[in-house]
């Protein structure tokens, strides 16, 4: 350190007790006075503080976390450092969190992007993925007014590996719209989970090395909890806000309080989050496109000869249940958190625990053309009859009805989950030469839904229409909606569900530094993961020989913001009154869904580091492979045929997978300024969990309805990855960045799709429900094994502070970035191979925040864009089924009332963005048009 200060002219300051047995690294080659200050100080836990020209270092954390690909890392915490060598600043608050998260970039050896806490709680952000879409290459499925789950470089949430504390999290949410798959039971992380201010830095690793675990193709999001070690004392934060969605009413509560301190060697620190909030998506939507049939006598006599042709043809494609609907959501989001760490010398052990739950009461409303006499399935042939149609290409865009029944739902939803993890990480210095590291960890994800209670009304024989010319489609009804004498009950519906995820895991891991340049790592783990869960389903029919009359104090208008208005079952009294069961068992056991898929993997690696200089610019590395293997023991119930009667039979399939995974990264400093990287690497992602399922689930509805069957014998997807860009930084006033990657995917899972009638499912007929018989055709689909895919991307990102610009103009800056993908698979629609692209692959993305930061107010506004994608590879015929494009405009103003008390406004979704769901990627027919209005926080943070 004497060294250091003859040398750059900065006075350093130090306890003597405080530096006792530490010593710094050695450092060689041209660096700025703050870089070889970083440099020297890493693993010392000495954190440097600048003011003027004097440096002053106290005990603090390991800033760096230990995690897997930055133990070596060469820069610790930076800590909002930015003093160069006769330039002495002191930068705080969103500015140090650009650089800070810059730094951590630039020191990677794979490309990273990385958010830090102060960065975090700058944003208004509901939860982690609303903060994760500012990272180039990350988009967002949005569900209920909320980010959900993460696409990164166009490859969809179950190709993304999240991590906690360094341990591999799954958990189970459900979307209360039909439309978006309900409960959710697959490996993708659920983002909505966890208040975003449980969280003091969130890491994208996009390249993959052997000292990871497999999985992720698309990449790793890494998680890291607040540890006492991260400040230099104690601490304490508390934070009070409001929050109003401009759909709903009233102002609900979100509060965060953290308390940390130290005590020499030993640390602890505890945090939570609870936070309410009101939500109401509402618009119209229909239960998707299907080719239709009308018999002669439906059509009416004013349809021209040419169009009763085309419709008794069976080739026009038409909506099925035209719907205004309303999902309205009372969400409750509670985390804790706690951490000790111990940090003596050669030997530090960090235990972290966490507990989430989310909770979910939803008040939902629909009215369809799904009555007994439906626009639903095919052929029609009831006392419907079509009146008037306008067709554009083989779609039927329009049309005019008499004979309709209309059905309304009133549906009471009361679901939550419960995470809970326990993690330790430890590491051991036992040689000047030899470290050994180990985490050992488990964690368990419960979602449990026991209520949803459904009532369906019907008004029977009206005129009605429907018209998707226009952007938010809309219907015309020929009766008084709100008329409780039209309305009597036609049937009641309770479903039950329940999840569970548990993860044990174990990682032992070796290092071995051979000279100042270079070390060598092996390593070894274990993980035992489950999934399992059931529905249990109950369908009554109250509409033999007729709608069952009930009274009209059991009837109510719709009471949540809507479309249109309209009358509705109160679902406790007309449950209450009719008496069917709402507490279910196993005997109301929905066939299919009671599997579980468990996998067991024993994986082990080796690994060479380097860290050199070539031709005076320096070289950092890393080479090694991995092996794995997994045994996969997936239980559920298959068809089996005896004399002609089908029923469902358990069964145990038992596969084992193994295979060895090279990979190499390197980053070259071509000059102090202009950084180079490149990768290639490969590595492999396990198919869905429903995709390995031993069984088939059957979702019916009037006239029609899915089968989906699993295949636990399907094959690992298995990519090989090349990547490379460049970086340039600009005096840590801001970097450029361009990066490019190619992605190989030698097998790549797809659905086989077809319509075909019940009797050829190999079904039980005791599965289907009233209006159903051997003859309704069927959408049945199952993943199977197709051929292989490819995706290529661009990223660009620039951030730059304009302190260059004179006056009150210094104050702002940019952060933006832009990707380019483009990747596609096969899709086999009935029987035919559709090339298509990647499902959630946006082929183009953008994502811009301008702020305004000084040391007493600051503000900034965000917007993220994203091009359509795709959700699934299509049902009924249409090829690809996905969400329009969407442009999401954010905005928040902080004023710090004191250096410790900061007031803070907020507002999501400016511009109220629309939700629009199409089908069919040429035809691009609209199945859903919704908005969930805008949000809006204000409150005060306060830290001591």
């Amino acid at each position: 350190m004497s060294q250091f200060s003859r040398m750059t002219g900065i006075q350093v300051i130090v306890s003597p007790d405080s530096v006792a047995g530490r010593h710094t690294n050695g450092v060689t080659g041209t660096y700025r006075a703050r870089e070889a200050l970083m440099l020297m100080l890493g693993g010392t836990q000495l954190t440097p503080s600048i003011n003027g020209g004097i440096v002053a270092l106290r005990t603090g954390p390991d800033v760096l976390p230990a995690r897997d690909t930055d133990r070596h890392a060469a820069l610790d915490r930076p800590n909002g450092i930015t003093a160069n060598a006769g330039e002495n600043i002191v930068v705080s608050g969103y500015r140090a969190s650009l650089r800070a998260a810059q730094d951590y970039k630039r020191n990677a050896v794979g490309m990273e992007d990385d958010i830090l806490a102060q960065d975090i709680a700058s944003f208004p952000d509901l939860n982690l993925a609303e903060s994760l879409q500012r990272i180039p290459g990350i988009t967002i499925n949005r569900d209920s007014g909320e980010g959900r789950q993460i696409t990164l470089r166009g490859l969809g949430p179950d190709f993304t590996r999240t991590q906690l504390n360094g341990m591999e999290v799954l958990s189970n949410t459900a979307s209360g719209m039909d439309n978006r798959g309900g409960v959710s039971r697959t490996r993708a992380f659920d983002f909505s989970l966890f208040a975003s201010e449980l969280f003091n830095r969130v890491s994208v690793q996009k390249s993959y090395a052997a000292d990871q675990d497999e999985g992720g193709i698309a990449g790793t999001v890494q998680l890291y909890t607040a540890k006492p070690f991260d400040y230099p004392g104690s601490k304490f934060v508390v934070s009070a806000q409001g929050q109003n969605n401009t759909n709903t009413s009233g102002v609900t509560p979100r509060v965060v309080a953290m308390a940390s301190d130290r005590w020499g060697d030993f640390g602890a620190l505890a945090s939570i989050a609870y936070s309410e909030i009101h939500s109401n998506e509402y618009g119209y939507r229909n239960w998707g496109w299907n080719k239709v049939q009308y018999k002669p006598g439906n059509i009416g006599p004013d349809i021209s000869p040419e169009t009763a042709a085309l419709l008794e043809g069976g080739t026009i494609y038409a909506p099925q249940a035209e719907s205004p609907s309303t999902w309205w959501t009372d969400r409750k989001r509670l985390g804790a958190t706690a951490a000790l760490q111990y940090h003596h010398d050669r030997f530090k052990a960090d235990i972290d625990l966490l507990y989430g739950r989310l909770s979910d009461h939803r008040d939902d409303y629909a009215i369809a053309a799904a009555g007994s006499n439906a626009l639903t399935g095919t052929p029609i042939g009831g006392t419907q009859v079509i009146q008037s149609a306008t067709i554009v290409g083989n779609t039927l865009e329009a049309a005019n009805y008499t004979g309709v029944d209309q059905r309304s739902e009133h549906h009471i939803i009361d679901n939550h989950t419960d995470f809970y993890q326990a993690v330790g990480n430890f590491s051991w210095q036992a040689t000047n030469h030899l470290k050994f590291t180990a985490l050992g960890g488990y964690e368990e994800s419960d979602f449990r839904q026991p209520v949803f209670d459904k009532v369906f009304m019907e008004a029977k024989n009206h005129a009605f229409g429907f018209n998707n010319l226009s952007v938010e489609p809309y219907n015309i009804y020929g009766f008084d909606l709100k008329n409780p004498d039209a309305w009597q009950l036609q049937r009641l519906d309770t479903q039950e569900n329940s999840i569970t995820s548990r993860y044990a895991n174990g990682k032992l891991n070796g290092i071995y530094k051979l000279d100042q340049h270079s070390s060598f790592e092996v390593g070894g783990e274990y993980k035992d993961f489950t999934n399992g869960g059931y529905q249990y389903n109950n369908k009554v029919f109250h509409n033999i020989p007729t709608d069952t009359i009930i009274p009209d104090n059991l009837k109510e208008t719709i009471r949540r913001s809507s479309q249109i208005d309209y009358i509705v079952g109160k679902v406790n009294g007309v449950f209450d009154y009719i008496g069917d069961p709402r507490n279910l068992n196993a005997k109301y056991l929905m066939a299919g869904t009671d599997y579980q898929v468990e996998e067991k993997t024993w994986a082990t690696y080796a690994q060479y580091d380097l860290d050199t200089e070539v031709f005076g610019m320096r070289l950092r590395a890393n080479a090694g492979v991995r092996y794995y293997n997994t045994d996969l023991i997936s239980t559920g119930h298959v068809v089996t045929t005896t004399n002609g009667v089908s029923q469902l039979t358990p069964i145990v399939a038992t596969v084992s997978r193994h295979s060895v995974l090279p990979a190499a990264n390197m980053a070259l400093s071509v000059t102090r300024s202009l950084l180079f990287r490149a990768s290639v690497n490969q590595n492999v992602n396990r198919p869905a969990l429903a995709d390995l399922a031993a069984a088939g689930t059957l979702t019916t509805r009037p006239n029609g309805g899915t089968v989906t069957f699993g295949n636990p014998y399907l094959k690992p997807y298995k990519a090989t990855s090349v990547e490379g860009g460049f970086e340039y930084y600009m005096q840590n006033k801001g970097f450029a960045s361009f990066s490019f990657f190619y992605k190989d995917m030698q097998s790549f899972t797809t659905t086989q799709n077809v319509q075909i009638p019940y009797s050829q499912t190999g079904l039980p007929m005791s599965l289907l429900v009233q209006g159903e018989d051997a003859n309704t055709i069927f959408d049945v689909s199952k993943p199977v094994n197709g051929p292989g895919a490819d995706i290529k991307g661009v990223e660009i990102a620039f951030q730059h502070d304009f302190d260059f610009l004179p006056g009150f103009l210094r104050h702002f800056g940019i952060n933006m970035n832009g990707t380019w993908f483009d990747g596609h698979q096969v899709a086999i629609i009935n029987g035919v191979n559709h090339r298509i692209p990647l499902l959630n692959l946006s082929k183009w993305a953008a994502n811009a925040t301008l702020y305004y930061d000084t040391d007493k107010w600051g503000a900034r506004i965000s917007t993220a864009y994203r091009s359509r994608y795709l959700t699934s590879t299509g049902s009924n015929g249409n090829v690809g089924d996905g969400i329009r494009a969407t442009n999401n405009v954010d905005a928040q103003a902080h004023y710090n009332v004191t250096p410790h008390v900061r007031a803070v406004i907020s507002a999501i979704n400016i511009t109220n963005q629309p939700i629009e769901q199409f089908a069919d990627l040429t035809a691009n027919r609209t199945e859903a048009y919704t908005t969930n209005g805008r949000n809006f926080t204000f409150g005060v943070t306060a830290d001591f």
